[in-house]
């Protein structure tokens, strides 16, 4: 499908903020029936060529930029669940029951929500007068 659009049918969009400043791709989407709004949407690296898919739905229209702001944001919930995984044992459990994997995975995430907090309050802080900030 992505070879069969036009070349108008492409725009050039940041992802968001990378490591190394602006993710730029070139983005395309195709409407998709059923109720609601739905849509494809593709993305396209730059330099490779290739392509990423992400089936969408809105319950109303809504541009294209913010469609690819919402794409971008997958990196940072990847992100979070290897930091659940890693540091509150998010995938530690062996359990065979609803009950005790659903208390596992809350504790897991009050674990890691404690942390990402208690990270935050000690970036805010300026470092001690002796310290190189």
């Amino acid at each position: 499908m992505a070879a069969r659009l036009p070349t108008r049918a492409w725009q050039r969009l940041s992802a968001d903020d990378g490591a190394k400043g602006h993710r730029w791709y070139d983005w395309a989407w195709i409407t998709i029936p059923g109720p609601g709004c739905r849509w494809l949407l593709i993305r396209r690296s730059r330099r490779t060529g290739e392509l990423a898919c992400y089936r969408c739905y809105a319950p109303h229209p809504v541009p294209l930029a913010a469609l690819v702001k919402v794409a971008g944001l997958s990196w940072t919930t990847q992100e979070n669940f290897q930091a659940g995984k890693g540091l509150a044992g998010l995938d530690e459990h062996q359990v065979r029951h609803w009950t005790p994997r659903y208390l596992w995975v809350t504790l897991a995430m009050l674990a890691l929500a404690f942390l990402s907090v208690t990270a935050a309050a000690e970036h805010a802080q300026p470092p001690p007068p002796q310290m190189i900030p």
